[in-house]
């Protein structure tokens, strides 16, 4: 199935160069592009993308603005596309905030060509993009603000429909290990591990990996600078 991308950036440069790398590949297409974030939405609703690649920073509307538009649309508008976020840095003040209103993960602007052909395919397939660089910037948050008791009360109350071992699970994916490395901590099978992962998205109506990570700080299933 050939995976339908748009690109939204301000730099025409970035938007050609990126436009010409995914596109000589045989499974991608892109299929519109947006020099700002308000223009990003439109292409988005009319294309109807698989993934968007959104730059943060940019002029009429920003990233983050134009990501929350796309993953939480208006009544009658169906179509949610995943969202990568490209930034320059991985302390991007924006980062945090994109991730929890639903964007599936972040780039480098500077990453290597096959990262940026791999982030869109692991998107695309509904996997979150979390470098452990951006896990440590959710910790750091967490550990100076940390969430409100409104927030960890209501979702500790989404914790009781998972089960001691779904619990176990959500708590290393939140300390960002991988499948593999769960599955040899728990001593599990890794499709078991998957099974499990799934079944705690599903229980807790989480889009992906990302989502679950900041999930896990604000019920307080991980506590920042705990292990």
């Amino acid at each position: 199935m050939t995976i339908r991308v748009i690109i939204v950036d301000d730099q025409a440069m970035v938007r050609a160069g990126f436009a010409a790398l995914l596109s000589a590949q045989g499974d991608i297409e892109v299929v519109g592009e947006a020099p700002d974030g308000r223009q990003g939405v439109e292409v988005g609703r009319s294309t109807r993308p698989d993934v968007v690649l959104m730059d943060v920073r940019m002029p009429e509307m920003d990233g983050l603005a134009a990501a929350r538009e796309l993953l939480n649309p208006p009544v009658g508008v169906v179509h949610r596309p995943r969202v990568l976020m490209l930034t320059t840095f991985d302390v991007d003040d924006y980062v945090y905030e994109a991730l929890r209103a639903g964007a599936s993960g972040f780039l480098l602007k500077d990453a290597p060509p096959a990262d940026l052909i791999s982030a869109v395919r692991v998107v695309a397939a509904g996997e979150a993009l979390l470098a452990p660089s951006v896990t440590r910037r959710l910790i750091a948050d967490f550990a100076r603000q940390g969430p409100t008791g409104a927030t960890r009360s209501g979702q500790s109350l989404r914790l009781n429909g998972l089960t001691p071992r779904e619990t176990e699970v959500l708590e290393l994916i939140a300390r960002g290990l991988s499948n593999q490395e769960i599955a040899g901590k728990l001593v599990l099978a890794e499709q078991t591990v998957k099974t499990h992962i799934g079944r705690v998205l599903a229980k807790l109506d989480l889009r992906d990996r990302a989502q679950a990570v900041i999930f896990a700080y604000e019920a307080g299933v991980v506590v920042p600078g705990e292990g």
